[in-house]
């Protein structure tokens, strides 16, 4: 199956982008750089044009005049490997509900898919049926419709994706949930004695049998530092959650770093003006942006992940998946697709942004769970080898 993959890798570097690198690279990469290698063998061949259009984080959903142009100059890529590769179907990853963004997907849908037989849509963020039916004028949602649907093949990473499929009238739907290559491959050996261990500490403490010194709990924020994702947020958990700490007597101390760039310049002035307080300066550090051995090093230190999003188009974000990877007890918001990746009734879940619920389930997860839990839901869900297989599976539906 020949697939013509409309999609950017990074950088910029954020989960939908990292995913797309992930399938070209688990499918073979670019046909054209393997004329003499062998089929792969899940029977794909993909056709990649890096529709990069914003240089980085801060650019993302930005109307600027060189965007436009590009966007053709991808078009006229896409359609040249069509006719040059006879590649029949076109994969694209739709925006959430941003208008500058749809306006990009109306102009590629408009120029490429008259050329394909088939259209399949991978959603990676969520959101866009539910700002359409609340946010969009009629003739805004009018011209959505009128490029996009129907559409051949609609992949989605959860069932809360669903309403964004069925709103532009998808012939097939599939759900492949997100998978990325094991970080933590000796988690068995090394960190699972690690994090028993950690957690049957702060049990003892818990129930009153801890005699020894304080204990500093590390809490680990892994994404964009911004308001949305849950940056400020996170820290008026922590700070509420050591305060119930002291109040009930407990030789226990939060201690949170954040990692992760700055994508506005008012949101950084914020977090240094808080750092100005010696009592949040205490117990709260920047990293800045990490990758490589920085990041695995930060995920390994860690006690526990706290994400309390409500960033627009989140659905299945890697950092989450990266952090059971990693067996980290996690905290993170009821927000689209995130309840459904965790394990039935996971005490990890907070329904907003709130302070104070957000430091009781520090408290309740610290004292309930050691992050076995969230590892096995990540070998059994989230693995790269279960990812490739379920979305060749589906891609390969839509030529049946």
């Amino acid at each position: 199956m020949k697939l013509l993959v409309f999609a950017h890798t990074p950088p910029p570097h954020h989960g939908q982008s990292y995913m797309v690198q992930l399938m070209l690279e688990g499918f073979g990469g670019d046909a054209r750089n393997r004329k003499s290698s062998p089929p792969h063998p899940l029977g794909l061949e993909c056709y990649h044009v890096n529709a990069r259009f914003s240089r980085g984080i801060t650019d993302i959903g930005e109307l600027q005049g060189t965007k436009i142009l590009l966007i053709f100059w991808f078009c006229l890529q896409a359609l040249w490997l069509r006719f040059r590769y006879d590649v029949k179907n076109f994969y694209y990853v739709p925006a959430p509900g941003k208008r500058v963004a749809l306006y990009r997907d109306w102009l590629v849908m408009f120029l490429c898919r008259p050329f394909f037989k088939n259209v399949i849509l991978h959603w990676h963020a969520a959101g866009l049926a539910k700002w359409l039916e609340t946010e969009a004028v009629i003739g805004f949602r009018a011209a959505t419709y009128r490029l996009f649907r129907p559409v051949d093949l609609s992949l989605v990473l959860s069932r809360y994706n669903f309403a964004d499929a069925e709103k532009l009238l998808s012939h097939r739907v599939c759900i492949v949930n997100n998978g990325i290559p094991d970080p933590c491959p000796d988690f068995e050996k090394t960190l699972r004695p690690h994090r028993r261990n950690r957690f049957e500490q702060r049990q003892r403490l818990f129930n009153g049998e801890f005699s020894g010194p304080p204990i500093t709990v590390n809490i680990l924020y892994l994404a964009h530092c911004t308001r949305e994702k849950g940056l400020f947020a996170a820290i008026d958990g922590i700070l509420a959650a050591n305060r119930e700490l002291a109040h009930r007597k407990l030789p226990l101390q939060l201690k949170f770093i954040a990692a992760g760039n700055f994508v506005t310049e008012a949101e950084q002035a914020d977090f240094n003006e808080q750092l100005r307080d010696p009592a949040v300066a205490a117990v709260v550090s920047h990293a800045g942006f990490v990758s490589g051995e920085r990041k695995e090093q930060l995920y390994r230190e860690a006690d526990l992940f706290l994400f309390p999003t409500r960033y627009l188009g989140e659905n299945q974000p890697v950092n989450l998946i990266e952090a059971m990877a990693f067996g980290l007890p996690l905290i993170t918001t009821r927000w689209r697709s995130l309840p459904e990746m965790l394990p039935p009734n996971y005490p990890g879940l907070v329904a907003d942004q709130d302070a104070d619920p957000i430091a009781a389930a520090l408290v309740k997860v610290l004292a309930s769970e050691s992050g076995e839990l969230v590892r096995t839901r990540f070998t059994d869900n989230f693995t790269i080898e279960r990812h490739l297989a379920t979305l060749a599976e589906a891609l390969h539906r839509v030529e049946e």
